[in-house]
């Protein structure tokens, strides 16, 4: 391999990890901002209602496509009308905070 080969594919590889380093988070502006989201997902991300799911330990990537999904309309279904009217006044600042705290939690609820 010549060096224009190396070139190339470090231009591949930082253009695929660009997405995921945008995405980082501070976790502790999310845990303020956390506390409507525990209404039914529970305070400590586990949700105690059946229908609603557990955000704790889900991948921060996946938290952020999904709140951005339900705040552009691109998910529907189920409680996709709660979730739009929720993340409609959502920034992306705060989507992020969100994902980064929700993603520290124990996906177990720190049994």
């Amino acid at each position: 391999m010549n060096l224009k080969h190396f070139a190339v594919a470090g231009l591949f590889a930082l253009g695929a990890a660009a997405p995921f380093a945008a995405v980082a988070g501070d976790a502790a502006a999310g845990k303020a901002k956390a506390a409507v989201c525990a209404a039914c997902h529970g305070q400590n991300g586990i949700s105690q209602i059946p229908m609603y799911p557990n955000l704790a330990g889900q991948k921060e990537q996946y938290l952020v496509s999904s709140m951005k999904a339900y705040k552009n309309g691109q998910r529907q279904g189920g409680q996709a009308a709660v979730m739009q009217g929720q993340a409609a006044g959502l920034s992306d600042d705060d989507i992020a905070n969100l994902a980064a705290y929700y993603a520290s939690l124990p996906a177990d609820g720190g049994k």
